[in-house]
Parts: structure tokens; C-alpha cells; sequence
């Protein structure tokens, strides 16, 4: 028998509180870069051990840095004096019985082949290990422990923490409203209207009752920027394509954009936010695993988070990675299954060494008024132990790189 409890609260969902604050960090946010090529390097890493020897070995490559280079920005196009450095840890299994994977060459080329991928002017080094002529790399992937690479010789691979994680459905507004944005503004058919806007954005929203306000940051990239003058008038322009996108995708009774508020008018470069490839952390900002999105995309300040880096750690025992995605569908299985919620939290947490679809598991919900608490209970805890005993097929989708974690 799983241990599972249901909660119903009294209160009402965030979206209808009076204040919400929600932000999302875009592609080409330093953090956002450290989460995505790491989580990359983890499902290369698992069709690897998978093709090499069967199942997937311990490895969790939840610790990387992205040290800032140096870069001079110009009008017109400025240049890179000092490359950025990726920094992989933490830990992997090198082989077994003999036989070994090249690590720090699967490591590189993922991340490079990200690059060419999600920056489009970032060159990130040729197709062998080397350094690039805007990212050097730094591998500090060593092997584990033994009890814990143990974990994965039994006949039974357990829990390889004792780790908590929350998750939610359905979205509010604000969640959505700041997700979109920036996946608006990073879009393909964005970049080709405007080539200036960089993948580095930034999008921060308050709600304050039906009010909404997004402040943005977004880096322009100064090889297509003339001038001062031709600056703010492009700023114009993808404000003006904003506030289009928002006006038909909200219900909020006011929405207001800021973009780059840090701007000055008549300061030239010291008054505009310009980069070289667009990305802060060509010299203006480093970036840290786990300091990104959360698995859902957004960061939402109203909602109970785990403190967990989910990217880059193992698909197969790692709970830290896999309740963190896993709490978040459930949560909407159970909205979308059992009639009568307003709104779903699920929340688990592991022992290690114990099965991992065994966890202490707690659902909180907030019910219509009318609905039989006995019923909804019921029928929550059923979707919960329905999903759990089929989380192993989950863990093998996750492997696979089917769910995003940023």
C-alpha cells in the first residue's frame, strides 16, 4: 500500500489572490544555458550507457558554471575579447567490465551542437573537444561514489536521495501570459521581423488584482543596430509587436509592457542594453545551474517550490529530477480526471535506497463548492496510485529528453 494522503484547503486559487509575481529567464539567460546543456548532456549520456550496456549508469551533471567573458560593444557590431567558459561537474560513470565512454567528448559536442541550435551567434568551437572562439570549456566530471553507483547493479534500483517536490495545475494567467511572451520573443518568426532581438530575455510579471504588468529585458544584438536614434525606434517597434501578441491573449483589464527600462536616451552605448551575440553572458553576467525555470518554465513566487536542480541529473534514480517533473503531470491528471477542482498540488518526497515509486506522497486541492469530500478523496488518491505504478514508463520517456526542465 503507497502512502497517500489528500488534503482539502480552504483557500482560493493564486490566480485569484490580489498580488502574483511570476518570472521567466529565456534561452539565452546565462542560468537558462547552464540548465539546458546540462539536462542535454544527461539524455546523450543515457543513449550512450543504453547503446554501450543496456541501461543507463549513475552520472548526475547538475553542477556547471558559466563564467562571463568579455566582450566591447559597439554601433554596427562590436567584438568578443574574451570567450566565456562552461564549467561541466559533477559526476558520471566513465564505463564498466572494462570498457569506457568518452566523456568529455560527449560532453563538448552536446553542448556545442545546443549552441549552433538555440544562439545564433555564438560559435562555439569546431566539431572536435577544443575550445571555440566564444566558449571554452572546463570538464570536471568525475566518477561516484560506490554506494551510490551501486544502486544501479541492484536487482531493484532505489532512490538515490532523500529529496522533496512540489507541483501544480492548472496554470493562472500570469504564469502563462509571462511564459509566452518570452517564447513569442525568441520565436523564429520573431527573430525574422527582428534580428536585433537577442535570445537573452527576461520577462518579470505583477499582477495586482486584474492588472498586469511585464517588465522585460531584452538584449539587442549590435551588429544590427545603427545607432542610438535606430535603437529606440526598433525598441518601439517590438514594444508595438508585444502589446499585439498580449492583446489577444489576455482577460486581464489592463496590461502594461516595459522593455529595457534601464535605457537613457542621449547617453549613447552607456543608455542602451546592446550585445555582441545575445547573451549577457558574453561579459555581463555569469549563469549557474539551477538558478533557472523551474520544470513548469516559469519561477512563480506565489507557489511552494522545490529546492531542487532538476536538469542534468539521472532519469533513473535521481528523484530530484524525477518527482520535480513527475509532481507537475500528476497534478494535472488528477485536475483534468477528478470533476470538481478549482486547483491540484502534489507533492513527494523519497528515502533513499527505497523504491522510487514508493514516495510519501500528499495531494492539496482546492474543491467547488457542493463537491462530497469523501468522493474527491477517493478518487484523487486512485489517480496518484494509478500514476505512480506507472512511473517507470515516465523515467524512460525522460531519458529520452520528452520533457523539457527549464
Amino acid at each position: 500500500m503507497r502512502d497517500i494522503l489528500v488534503e482539502t484547503l480552504s483557500g482560493v486559487p493564486v490566480g485569484e489572490t490580489q498580488v502574483e509575481m511570476v518570472e521567466r529567464k529565456g534561452v539565452g539567460h546565462p542560468d537558462s544555458i547552464c540548465d539546458a546543456i546540462m539536462d542535454r548532456v544527461s539524455v546523450e549520456l543515457s543513449k550512450e550507457y543504453q547503446s554501450q550496456f543496456g541501461h543507463i549508469l549513475h552520472h548526475n551533471i547538475d553542477k556547471a558554471f558559466l563564467v562571463a567573458g568579455d566582450a566591447e560593444v559597439r554601433f554596427g557590431g562590436g567584438t568578443i575579447r574574451e570567450p566565456m567558459k562552461l564549467i561541466f561537474g559533477d559526476r558520471a560513470a566513465y564505463g564498466m567490465n572494462g570498457r569506457e565512454l568518452p566523456i568529455r567528448e560527449i560532453a563538448i559536442r552536446t553542448a556545442k551542437n545546443w549552441f549552433r541550435e538555440n544562439l545564433r551567434f555564438v560559435e562555439p568551437g569546431g566539431p572536435d573537444d577544443q575550445d571555440g572562439p566564444h566558449v571554452t570549456y572546463q570538464i570536471e566530471i568525475k566518477p561516484g561514489s560506490a554506494e551510490l553507483v551501486d544502486i544501479f547493479n541492484r536487482d531493484t534500483a532505489g532512490a538515490n536521495d532523500t529529496s522533496a517536490a512540489v507541483g501544480y495545475w492548472p496554470m493562472t494567467e500570469t504564469e502563462r501570459l509571462v511564459r509566452e511572451t518570452e517564447q513569442f520573443i525568441n520565436s523564429r518568426t520573431f527573430k525574422e521581423d527582428f534580428p536585433e532581438a537577442g535570445e537573452d530575455v527576461k520577462v518579470m510579471g505583477v499582477r495586482m488584482d486584474r492588472a498586469l504588468r511585464l517588465t522585460a529585458a531584452v538584449a539587442f544584438v549590435d551588429r544590427f543596430v545603427e545607432g542610438e536614434a535606430h535603437y529606440f525606434r526598433r525598441k518601439q517597434e517590438l514594444y508595438d509587436a508585444v502589446m499585439t501578441f498580449l492583446a489577444k491573449r489576455t482577460t486581464m483589464e489592463r496590461v502594461a509592457f516595459d522593455l529595457n527600462t534601464l535605457d537613457e536616451p542621449g547617453r549613447g552605448l552607456a543608455g542602451v542594453y546592446l550585445s555582441v551575440l545575445g547573451t549577457s553572458a558574453e561579459s555581463g553576467d555569469s549563469g549557474q545551474i539551477g538558478r533557472g525555470n523551474k520544470v513548469n518554465g516559469v519561477i512563480a513566487i506565489n507557489r511552494p517550490m522545490g529546492t531542487e536542480a532538476a536538469a542534468g541529473k539521472n532519469p533513473v534514480s535521481h528523484v530530484g529530477k524525477i518527482y520535480s517533473v513527475f509532481t507537475h503531470l500528476v497534478a494535472q491528471k488528477v485536475y483534468d480526471e477528478v470533476p470538481g477542482l478549482r486547483e491540484v498540488y502534489v507533492w513527494m518526497v523519497s528515502q533513499i535506497g527505497k523504491p522510487i515509486d514508493q514516495p510519501v506522497t500528499a495531494a492539496q486541492i482546492i474543491a467547488q463548492r457542493g463537491v462530497r469530500k469523501s468522493v474527491v478523496t477517493r478518487r484523487v488518491r486512485e489517480v496518484l496510485d494509478r500514476e505512480l505504478a506507472g512511473i517507470h514508463v515516465f523515467c524512460r520517456e525522460l531519458a529520452e529528453g520528452k520533457y523539457s526542465v527549464c
